[in-house]
Protein backbone atom coordinates (compact mmCIF):
# COMPACT_ATOMS: atom_id res chain seq x y z
CA UNK A 1 0.00 0.00 0.00
CA UNK A 2 1.36 3.26 -0.69
CA UNK A 3 0.88 5.78 1.47
CA UNK A 4 -0.62 9.63 0.98
CA UNK A 5 -0.85 12.52 2.86
CA UNK A 6 -3.38 15.50 1.71
CA UNK A 7 -4.74 18.32 3.16
CA UNK A 8 -7.09 19.26 0.71
CA UNK A 9 -10.36 17.00 1.72
CA UNK A 10 -10.09 18.74 5.44
CA UNK A 11 -9.89 21.87 3.68
CA UNK A 12 -12.73 21.53 1.69
CA UNK A 13 -14.57 20.73 4.64
CA UNK A 14 -13.53 22.93 6.94
CA UNK A 15 -13.65 26.06 5.03
CA UNK A 16 -16.86 26.03 3.77
CA UNK A 17 -18.78 28.98 2.95
CA UNK A 18 -20.98 30.81 6.32
CA UNK A 19 -24.39 29.78 4.92
CA UNK A 20 -23.30 26.05 3.92
CA UNK A 21 -21.73 25.12 7.63
CA UNK A 22 -23.87 22.65 9.52
CA UNK A 23 -25.00 24.10 13.22
CA UNK A 24 -22.48 24.18 15.69
CA UNK A 25 -22.69 23.61 19.41
CA UNK A 26 -26.20 22.12 18.98
CA UNK A 27 -26.81 19.13 20.76
CA UNK A 28 -25.00 18.16 24.15
CA UNK A 29 -24.47 13.88 25.01
CA UNK A 30 -28.07 13.02 25.74
CA UNK A 31 -29.24 14.88 22.17
CA UNK A 32 -27.26 12.64 20.13
CA UNK A 33 -28.27 9.94 22.16
CA UNK A 34 -31.76 10.68 22.10
CA UNK A 35 -31.06 10.57 18.48
CA UNK A 36 -29.49 7.49 17.59
CA UNK A 37 -31.90 5.43 20.40
CA UNK A 38 -34.49 6.92 18.59
CA UNK A 39 -33.52 5.32 14.87
CA UNK A 40 -33.51 1.90 16.71
CA UNK A 41 -37.18 2.22 17.56
CA UNK A 42 -37.63 0.63 20.83
CA UNK A 43 -41.02 0.48 21.00
CA UNK A 44 -40.80 -0.69 18.13
CA UNK A 45 -38.86 -3.67 17.81
CA UNK A 46 -39.90 -4.67 20.56
CA UNK A 47 -43.86 -4.60 20.47
CA UNK A 48 -43.45 -5.67 16.57
CA UNK A 49 -40.02 -7.81 16.31
CA UNK A 50 -39.82 -9.15 19.62
CA UNK A 51 -42.73 -11.59 19.69
CA UNK A 52 -40.87 -13.74 16.84
CA UNK A 53 -37.56 -14.04 18.91
CA UNK A 54 -39.51 -15.10 21.75
CA UNK A 55 -41.37 -17.95 19.07
CA UNK A 56 -38.11 -18.71 17.50
CA UNK A 57 -35.43 -18.33 20.00
CA UNK A 58 -37.73 -19.11 23.27
CA UNK A 59 -37.37 -17.93 26.31
CA UNK A 60 -33.83 -17.24 26.14
CA UNK A 61 -34.21 -14.68 23.52
CA UNK A 62 -33.40 -11.91 26.17
CA UNK A 63 -29.94 -13.40 25.60
CA UNK A 64 -29.67 -12.81 22.62
CA UNK A 65 -30.12 -9.21 22.91
CA UNK A 66 -27.70 -9.58 25.24
CA UNK A 67 -25.06 -10.83 23.23
CA UNK A 68 -25.69 -8.48 20.51
CA UNK A 69 -25.35 -5.38 22.91
CA UNK A 70 -22.36 -6.90 24.11
CA UNK A 71 -20.96 -7.30 20.87
CA UNK A 72 -21.27 -3.81 20.08
CA UNK A 73 -20.43 -2.23 23.00
CA UNK A 74 -16.88 -4.42 22.20
CA UNK A 75 -16.84 -2.90 18.57
CA UNK A 76 -17.18 0.85 20.52
CA UNK A 77 -14.91 0.38 22.70
CA UNK A 78 -12.14 0.63 19.53
CA UNK A 79 -14.62 2.75 17.41
CA UNK A 80 -14.67 5.60 19.98
CA UNK A 81 -10.56 5.36 20.90
CA UNK A 82 -10.14 5.99 17.27
CA UNK A 83 -12.88 9.22 17.53
CA UNK A 84 -10.87 10.49 19.93
CA UNK A 85 -7.94 10.70 18.15
CA UNK A 86 -9.08 11.00 14.35
CA UNK A 87 -11.59 13.28 14.62
CA UNK A 88 -13.74 12.30 11.59
CA UNK A 89 -16.95 14.21 10.89
CA UNK A 90 -18.31 11.32 8.24
CA UNK A 91 -18.99 8.25 9.97
CA UNK A 92 -18.13 5.21 8.68
CA UNK A 93 -16.94 6.60 5.43
CA UNK A 94 -14.34 8.66 7.16
CA UNK A 95 -13.28 6.11 9.83
CA UNK A 96 -12.92 3.48 7.03
CA UNK A 97 -10.63 6.34 4.86
CA UNK A 98 -8.55 6.89 7.30
CA UNK A 99 -7.26 3.63 8.02
CA UNK A 100 -7.65 1.73 4.82
CA UNK A 101 -7.57 4.19 2.00
CA UNK A 102 -9.67 6.36 -0.03
CA UNK A 103 -11.08 3.54 -2.67
CA UNK A 104 -12.55 1.56 0.33
CA UNK A 105 -13.70 4.31 2.07
CA UNK A 106 -15.39 5.70 -0.72
CA UNK A 107 -17.15 2.20 -0.98
CA UNK A 108 -17.79 2.51 2.10
CA UNK A 109 -19.61 5.28 2.06
CA UNK A 110 -21.96 4.59 -1.18
CA UNK A 111 -22.75 1.24 1.22
CA UNK A 112 -23.66 3.72 4.21
CA UNK A 113 -25.68 6.21 1.91
CA UNK A 114 -27.38 2.79 0.46
CA UNK A 115 -28.04 0.64 3.79
CA UNK A 116 -29.53 3.60 5.51
CA UNK A 117 -31.46 4.55 2.80
CA UNK A 118 -33.19 1.25 2.76
CA UNK A 119 -33.55 1.39 6.79
CA UNK A 120 -35.35 4.40 6.35
CA UNK A 121 -37.50 4.01 3.57
CA UNK A 122 -38.36 0.57 4.36
CA UNK A 123 -39.75 1.88 7.78
CA UNK A 124 -42.36 3.81 5.93
CA UNK A 125 -44.55 0.55 5.14
CA UNK A 126 -44.12 -0.47 9.15
CA UNK A 127 -45.18 3.27 10.08
CA UNK A 128 -48.15 2.95 7.45
CA UNK A 129 -49.02 -0.84 9.10
CA UNK A 130 -48.72 0.37 12.61
CA UNK A 131 -50.91 3.98 11.73
CA UNK A 132 -53.40 1.99 10.18
CA UNK A 133 -54.08 -0.13 13.00
CA UNK A 134 -54.17 2.53 15.74
CA UNK A 135 -56.55 4.33 13.92
CA UNK A 136 -58.85 1.62 13.38
CA UNK A 137 -58.77 0.47 16.80
CA UNK A 138 -58.90 3.71 18.80
CA UNK A 139 -61.10 5.97 16.08
CA UNK A 140 -62.48 2.92 13.90
CA UNK A 141 -60.77 4.62 10.74
CA UNK A 142 -59.80 2.57 7.37
CA UNK A 143 -57.32 4.99 5.65
CA UNK A 144 -55.22 3.49 2.63
CA UNK A 145 -51.78 2.90 3.41
CA UNK A 146 -49.75 5.26 1.03
CA UNK A 147 -51.71 7.82 1.98
CA UNK A 148 -49.90 7.70 5.54
CA UNK A 149 -46.72 6.91 4.30
CA UNK A 150 -46.71 9.78 2.14
CA UNK A 151 -48.01 12.16 5.16
CA UNK A 152 -44.73 10.20 7.49
CA UNK A 153 -43.11 11.69 4.01
CA UNK A 154 -43.79 15.09 4.70
CA UNK A 155 -43.41 15.14 7.95
CA UNK A 156 -39.85 13.92 8.00
CA UNK A 157 -38.91 15.87 6.10
CA UNK A 158 -40.32 19.25 7.88
CA UNK A 159 -38.71 18.39 11.11
CA UNK A 160 -35.28 17.77 9.60
CA UNK A 161 -35.32 20.71 7.30
CA UNK A 162 -35.85 22.87 10.55
CA UNK A 163 -32.68 21.55 11.77
CA UNK A 164 -31.07 18.88 14.07
CA UNK A 165 -31.95 20.89 17.31
CA UNK A 166 -35.55 21.11 16.86
CA UNK A 167 -35.13 17.04 15.25
CA UNK A 168 -33.93 16.24 18.76
CA UNK A 169 -36.34 17.77 21.05
CA UNK A 170 -38.52 16.32 19.28
CA UNK A 171 -36.89 12.77 19.73
CA UNK A 172 -36.47 13.31 23.15
CA UNK A 173 -39.96 13.79 23.96
CA UNK A 174 -41.06 10.65 22.21
CA UNK A 175 -38.75 8.37 22.58
CA UNK A 176 -39.47 9.25 26.64
CA UNK A 177 -42.60 8.20 25.89
CA UNK A 178 -42.71 4.98 24.09
CA UNK A 179 -39.59 3.65 26.50
CA UNK A 180 -41.91 4.99 29.40
CA UNK A 181 -44.83 2.91 28.14
CA UNK A 182 -42.56 0.09 28.03
CA UNK A 183 -41.34 0.28 31.41
CA UNK A 184 -45.04 0.71 32.68
CA UNK A 185 -45.45 -2.67 31.22
CA UNK A 186 -42.81 -4.01 32.73
CA UNK A 187 -43.24 -2.94 35.95
CA UNK A 188 -46.99 -4.64 35.95
CA UNK A 189 -45.81 -7.61 34.86
CA UNK A 190 -43.24 -7.94 37.58
CA UNK A 191 -45.52 -6.73 40.10
CA UNK A 192 -48.42 -8.83 39.57
CA UNK A 193 -45.91 -11.77 39.90
CA UNK A 194 -46.56 -12.57 36.03
CA UNK A 195 -48.37 -15.58 34.90
CA UNK A 196 -46.90 -18.00 37.24
CA UNK A 197 -44.13 -16.41 39.59
CA UNK A 198 -40.88 -14.84 38.55
CA UNK A 199 -38.75 -16.96 37.39
CA UNK A 200 -35.06 -16.89 36.10
CA UNK A 201 -35.65 -19.73 33.16
CA UNK A 202 -34.28 -17.34 30.34
CA UNK A 203 -30.46 -17.02 31.29
CA UNK A 204 -30.45 -20.64 32.40
CA UNK A 205 -27.69 -22.69 30.31
CA UNK A 206 -30.15 -24.75 28.60
CA UNK A 207 -32.03 -21.69 27.28
CA UNK A 208 -29.15 -19.41 26.51
CA UNK A 209 -27.08 -21.77 24.59
CA UNK A 210 -30.34 -22.95 22.75
CA UNK A 211 -30.06 -23.46 18.69
CA UNK A 212 -33.00 -20.71 18.86
CA UNK A 213 -31.08 -18.12 20.60
CA UNK A 214 -28.30 -17.85 18.05
CA UNK A 215 -30.75 -17.93 14.98
CA UNK A 216 -32.37 -14.96 16.17
CA UNK A 217 -29.33 -12.92 16.54
CA UNK A 218 -29.88 -11.34 13.27
CA UNK A 219 -32.78 -10.10 15.17
CA UNK A 220 -30.88 -8.90 17.77
CA UNK A 221 -28.55 -6.97 15.80
CA UNK A 222 -31.35 -5.61 13.96
CA UNK A 223 -32.60 -3.85 16.80
CA UNK A 224 -29.23 -2.00 17.29
CA UNK A 225 -29.04 -0.31 14.14
CA UNK A 226 -28.24 3.80 13.96
CA UNK A 227 -26.64 3.74 17.11
CA UNK A 228 -23.10 3.89 15.60
CA UNK A 229 -24.25 7.00 13.84
CA UNK A 230 -23.55 9.03 17.12
CA UNK A 231 -20.17 10.42 15.08
CA UNK A 232 -22.20 11.52 12.59
CA UNK A 233 -23.09 14.71 14.65
CA UNK A 234 -19.67 15.63 15.36
CA UNK A 235 -19.37 18.69 14.13
CA UNK A 236 -22.69 20.02 15.63
CA UNK A 237 -22.16 18.44 18.94
CA UNK A 238 -20.84 20.32 22.13
CA UNK A 239 -17.64 18.96 22.81
CA UNK A 240 -17.65 16.36 21.04
CA UNK A 241 -14.23 14.57 22.18
CA UNK A 242 -16.49 13.70 25.09
CA UNK A 243 -19.84 14.14 24.00
CA UNK A 244 -19.80 11.39 20.61
CA UNK A 245 -18.34 8.82 23.01
CA UNK A 246 -20.41 8.92 25.51
CA UNK A 247 -23.36 9.07 23.32
CA UNK A 248 -22.14 5.70 21.50
CA UNK A 249 -21.81 4.06 25.11
CA UNK A 250 -25.35 5.47 26.56
CA UNK A 251 -27.25 4.14 23.80
CA UNK A 252 -25.73 0.44 23.31
CA UNK A 253 -25.37 0.01 27.15
CA UNK A 254 -29.58 1.41 27.29
CA UNK A 255 -30.78 -0.50 24.38
CA UNK A 256 -29.27 -4.11 25.54
CA UNK A 257 -30.37 -3.69 28.83
CA UNK A 258 -33.57 -2.31 27.97
CA UNK A 259 -34.53 -4.88 25.72
CA UNK A 260 -33.38 -7.77 27.80
CA UNK A 261 -34.88 -6.65 30.69
CA UNK A 262 -38.71 -6.06 28.72
CA UNK A 263 -38.42 -9.37 26.46
CA UNK A 264 -37.69 -11.60 29.68
CA UNK A 265 -40.68 -9.78 31.76
CA UNK A 266 -43.27 -10.29 28.31
CA UNK A 267 -41.50 -14.05 28.81
CA UNK A 268 -42.90 -14.12 32.44
CA UNK A 269 -46.15 -12.39 31.58
CA UNK A 270 -47.01 -15.98 30.14
CA UNK A 271 -44.97 -18.52 31.83
CA UNK A 272 -41.46 -20.03 31.25
CA UNK A 273 -44.04 -23.01 29.65
CA UNK A 274 -46.25 -20.49 27.74
CA UNK A 275 -44.21 -17.72 26.10
CA UNK A 276 -43.23 -19.17 23.05
CA UNK A 277 -46.85 -20.39 22.61
CA UNK A 278 -48.63 -17.07 23.46
CA UNK A 279 -45.92 -15.74 20.72
CA UNK A 280 -46.89 -18.33 18.36
CA UNK A 281 -50.12 -17.46 18.30
CA UNK A 282 -50.63 -13.68 18.87
CA UNK A 283 -47.63 -12.54 16.69
CA UNK A 284 -47.51 -8.71 16.69
CA UNK A 285 -50.47 -8.56 19.38
CA UNK A 286 -48.57 -10.20 21.80
CA UNK A 287 -47.04 -6.50 23.73
CA UNK A 288 -50.64 -5.04 23.24
CA UNK A 289 -52.60 -7.85 24.73
CA UNK A 290 -49.92 -8.20 27.80
CA UNK A 291 -50.51 -4.31 28.55
CA UNK A 292 -53.94 -4.80 28.44
CA UNK A 293 -54.06 -7.49 30.98
CA UNK A 294 -51.23 -6.57 32.96
CA UNK A 295 -51.49 -2.74 33.11
CA UNK A 296 -54.83 -1.71 31.60
CA UNK A 297 -57.10 -1.03 28.31
CA UNK A 298 -56.06 2.44 28.33
CA UNK A 299 -52.10 1.43 27.96
CA UNK A 300 -53.16 -0.63 25.30
CA UNK A 301 -54.57 2.16 23.40
CA UNK A 302 -51.60 4.70 24.53
CA UNK A 303 -48.94 1.63 22.94
CA UNK A 304 -51.41 1.61 19.78
CA UNK A 305 -50.43 5.26 19.85
CA UNK A 306 -47.13 5.68 21.01
CA UNK A 307 -45.46 2.84 18.66
CA UNK A 308 -46.99 5.50 15.64
CA UNK A 309 -44.68 7.99 17.06
CA UNK A 310 -42.00 5.29 17.62
CA UNK A 311 -41.20 4.38 14.07
CA UNK A 312 -42.02 8.24 13.34
CA UNK A 313 -38.57 9.28 15.90
CA UNK A 314 -36.94 6.06 13.84
CA UNK A 315 -37.71 7.55 10.40
CA UNK A 316 -36.51 11.22 11.66
CA UNK A 317 -33.03 9.80 13.22
CA UNK A 318 -32.30 7.79 9.66
CA UNK A 319 -33.36 10.97 7.72
CA UNK A 320 -30.83 13.04 9.87
CA UNK A 321 -28.04 9.99 9.44
CA UNK A 322 -28.45 9.83 5.51
CA UNK A 323 -28.40 13.44 5.13
CA UNK A 324 -25.19 14.15 6.72
CA UNK A 325 -23.59 11.32 4.69
CA UNK A 326 -24.66 12.86 1.57
CA UNK A 327 -23.70 16.59 2.82
CA UNK A 328 -20.15 14.93 3.49
CA UNK A 329 -19.87 13.58 0.39
CA UNK A 330 -20.60 16.17 -1.06
CA UNK A 331 -18.29 18.66 0.61
CA UNK A 332 -15.65 16.05 -0.19
CA UNK A 333 -16.33 16.36 -3.55
CA UNK A 334 -17.41 13.32 -3.98
CA UNK A 335 -21.71 14.39 -4.73
CA UNK A 336 -22.79 17.63 -6.52
CA UNK A 337 -21.30 20.51 -4.62
CA UNK A 338 -25.14 21.62 -4.14
CA UNK A 339 -26.04 18.33 -2.12
CA UNK A 340 -23.03 20.01 0.24
CA UNK A 341 -25.43 23.26 1.06
CA UNK A 342 -27.13 24.02 4.36
CA UNK A 343 -30.16 25.88 4.93
CA UNK A 344 -28.74 29.67 5.82
CA UNK A 345 -31.18 30.00 9.17
CA UNK A 346 -31.53 26.45 9.71
CA UNK A 347 -27.93 25.54 9.32
CA UNK A 348 -29.66 22.05 8.57
CA UNK A 349 -28.47 20.01 5.13
CA UNK A 350 -31.74 20.70 3.39
CA UNK A 351 -30.43 20.14 -0.20
CA UNK A 352 -29.85 16.35 0.97
CA UNK A 353 -32.86 16.61 2.87
CA UNK A 354 -34.56 17.18 0.09
CA UNK A 355 -32.80 14.89 -2.02
CA UNK A 356 -33.61 11.68 0.35
CA UNK A 357 -37.27 12.56 0.37
CA UNK A 358 -37.97 12.46 -2.99
CA UNK A 359 -36.06 9.48 -3.35
CA UNK A 360 -38.30 7.81 -0.32
CA UNK A 361 -41.55 9.72 -2.48
CA UNK A 362 -40.83 7.78 -5.65
CA UNK A 363 -40.11 3.96 -4.01
CA UNK A 364 -43.45 4.76 -1.81
CA UNK A 365 -44.99 5.50 -4.81
CA UNK A 366 -43.61 2.63 -7.10
CA UNK A 367 -44.79 -0.14 -3.98
CA UNK A 368 -48.37 1.38 -4.12
CA UNK A 369 -48.62 1.28 -7.52
CA UNK A 370 -47.37 -2.40 -7.82
CA UNK A 371 -50.15 -3.48 -5.04
CA UNK A 372 -46.68 -4.25 -2.53
CA UNK A 373 -47.12 -5.45 0.79
CA UNK A 374 -46.13 -2.22 2.75
CA UNK A 375 -45.60 -4.96 5.55
CA UNK A 376 -43.70 -8.04 3.73
CA UNK A 377 -42.27 -6.30 0.65
CA UNK A 378 -41.65 -3.07 2.37
CA UNK A 379 -40.68 -2.80 5.47
CA UNK A 380 -38.66 -6.58 5.56
CA UNK A 381 -37.27 -6.74 1.84
CA UNK A 382 -36.43 -3.14 1.89
CA UNK A 383 -34.56 -3.19 5.42
CA UNK A 384 -33.04 -6.44 4.93
CA UNK A 385 -30.19 -5.55 2.65
CA UNK A 386 -29.76 -2.13 5.00
CA UNK A 387 -29.11 -4.71 8.14
CA UNK A 388 -26.41 -6.38 6.17
CA UNK A 389 -24.80 -3.46 5.04
CA UNK A 390 -24.83 -1.49 8.46
CA UNK A 391 -23.71 -4.84 10.30
CA UNK A 392 -20.75 -5.77 7.73
CA UNK A 393 -19.61 -2.02 8.00
CA UNK A 394 -19.40 -2.14 11.46
CA UNK A 395 -17.02 -5.11 11.22
CA UNK A 396 -15.03 -3.36 8.29
CA UNK A 397 -14.88 -0.68 10.61
CA UNK A 398 -13.27 -2.07 13.87
CA UNK A 399 -11.00 -3.62 10.96
CA UNK A 400 -9.77 -0.35 10.28
CA UNK A 401 -9.55 0.74 13.99
CA UNK A 402 -6.97 -1.84 14.27
CA UNK A 403 -4.87 -0.83 11.51
CA UNK A 404 -5.40 2.90 12.61
CA UNK A 405 -3.93 1.37 16.13
CA UNK A 406 -1.30 -0.26 14.37
CA UNK A 407 0.24 2.73 12.92
CA UNK A 408 -0.78 5.15 15.68
CA UNK A 409 0.23 3.38 19.00
CA UNK A 410 -0.56 6.45 20.81
CA UNK A 411 -4.24 6.04 20.19
CA UNK A 412 -4.08 2.74 22.77
CA UNK A 413 -4.94 3.62 26.06
CA UNK A 414 -5.85 0.61 27.13
CA UNK A 415 -3.64 -2.58 26.85
CA UNK A 416 -7.47 -4.28 26.19
CA UNK A 417 -8.39 -2.47 23.63
CA UNK A 418 -6.94 -3.65 20.63
CA UNK A 419 -7.73 -7.60 22.00
CA UNK A 420 -11.55 -6.43 22.48
CA UNK A 421 -11.42 -4.32 19.13
CA UNK A 422 -10.36 -7.90 17.27
CA UNK A 423 -13.06 -9.78 19.06
CA UNK A 424 -15.61 -7.68 17.87
CA UNK A 425 -14.58 -7.45 14.06
CA UNK A 426 -14.40 -11.60 14.06
CA UNK A 427 -18.05 -11.51 16.25
CA UNK A 428 -19.70 -8.90 13.64
CA UNK A 429 -18.58 -10.63 10.55
CA UNK A 430 -19.69 -13.80 12.39
CA UNK A 431 -23.06 -11.99 12.68
CA UNK A 432 -23.40 -11.38 9.57
CA UNK A 433 -23.00 -14.92 8.58
CA UNK A 434 -25.68 -15.84 11.34
CA UNK A 435 -27.98 -13.44 9.79
CA UNK A 436 -27.59 -15.08 6.09
CA UNK A 437 -27.67 -18.52 7.35
CA UNK A 438 -31.16 -17.10 8.92
CA UNK A 439 -32.25 -14.72 6.78
CA UNK A 440 -35.67 -16.78 6.38
CA UNK A 441 -36.37 -15.20 9.89
CA UNK A 442 -36.18 -11.99 8.69
CA UNK A 443 -38.14 -12.08 5.22
CA UNK A 444 -40.08 -14.80 5.21
CA UNK A 445 -39.65 -15.37 1.35
CA UNK A 446 -38.33 -17.85 -1.09
CA UNK A 447 -34.81 -18.91 -1.66
CA UNK A 448 -34.47 -16.48 -4.90
CA UNK A 449 -35.69 -13.52 -3.09
CA UNK A 450 -33.33 -14.26 -0.10
CA UNK A 451 -30.23 -14.72 -2.49
CA UNK A 452 -31.14 -11.35 -4.17
CA UNK A 453 -31.53 -9.30 -0.98
CA UNK A 454 -28.41 -10.69 0.42
CA UNK A 455 -26.43 -10.04 -2.77
CA UNK A 456 -27.32 -6.09 -2.79
CA UNK A 457 -24.65 -4.97 -0.34
CA UNK A 458 -21.72 -6.84 -1.78
CA UNK A 459 -22.86 -5.73 -5.20
CA UNK A 460 -23.25 -2.50 -4.06
CA UNK A 461 -19.73 -2.27 -2.01
CA UNK A 462 -18.16 -3.61 -5.34
CA UNK A 463 -20.07 -0.79 -7.18
CA UNK A 464 -18.35 1.33 -5.17
CA UNK A 465 -14.80 0.56 -5.30
CA UNK A 466 -15.17 0.49 -9.31
CA UNK A 467 -16.68 4.26 -8.81
CA UNK A 468 -13.64 5.06 -6.88
CA UNK A 469 -10.87 3.60 -9.53
CA UNK A 470 -12.74 5.44 -11.89
CA UNK A 471 -12.53 8.93 -9.49
CA UNK A 472 -8.93 7.75 -9.05
CA UNK A 473 -8.49 8.49 -12.94
CA UNK A 474 -11.11 11.12 -14.05
CA UNK A 475 -11.23 12.94 -11.52
CA UNK A 476 -8.07 12.67 -9.31
CA UNK A 477 -8.81 16.06 -7.16
CA UNK A 478 -12.58 14.73 -6.27
CA UNK A 479 -10.54 11.85 -5.47
CA UNK A 480 -7.96 12.97 -3.31
CA UNK A 481 -10.69 15.14 -1.10
CA UNK A 482 -12.30 11.84 -0.09
CA UNK A 483 -12.27 11.25 3.82
CA UNK A 484 -11.91 14.66 5.56
CA UNK A 485 -11.59 15.02 8.97
CA UNK A 486 -11.22 17.56 11.63
CA UNK A 487 -7.65 18.02 11.93
CA UNK A 488 -4.71 19.64 10.03
CA UNK A 489 -4.57 16.26 7.92
CA UNK A 490 -6.29 13.26 6.13
CA UNK A 491 -4.40 10.00 6.41
CA UNK A 492 -5.31 7.87 4.14
CA UNK A 493 -3.30 4.24 2.57
CA UNK A 494 -3.91 3.15 -0.95
CA UNK A 495 -3.25 0.09 -2.50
Amino acid sequence: MAHTETSTGTTAATEAAPNDGLKRNAIGTFGIAFLVISAAAPLTVMAGVAPVAISRGGIGAPVGYLAAGIVLALFAIGFMAMTKHAKAAGGFYTYITIALGKTVGLAAAILAVVSYNCLQIGVYGLFAVQTQAMLSFVFGLNVPWPIVAFAAIVAVWFLGYRGIDVGAKVLAVLLTAETAILAVMGVGILAHGGASGVTAGSFAPQAMFSPGVLAILGICFAAFMGFESTVLYRREAKDPDRAVPRATFIAVGFMSVFYAFIVWTVVQAYGDAGAVDAANSQQQGMFFATIAQYVGPWAEVAMYILIVTSVYASQLAFHNAINRYVYMLAQDGVLPAFLGRTHRKHKSPYRAGQVQTVLAAVVIGLCAALGADPYQQLLIWVNTPGIFGIVGLQGLVAIAALVYFRRHPEAIRNRLTVPLTAASAVLLFAAVVLIGVNIELLTFADAVTNAVLMSIAPVVFAVGLLLARWLRRARPAAYARIGSTESGSTEAHDA
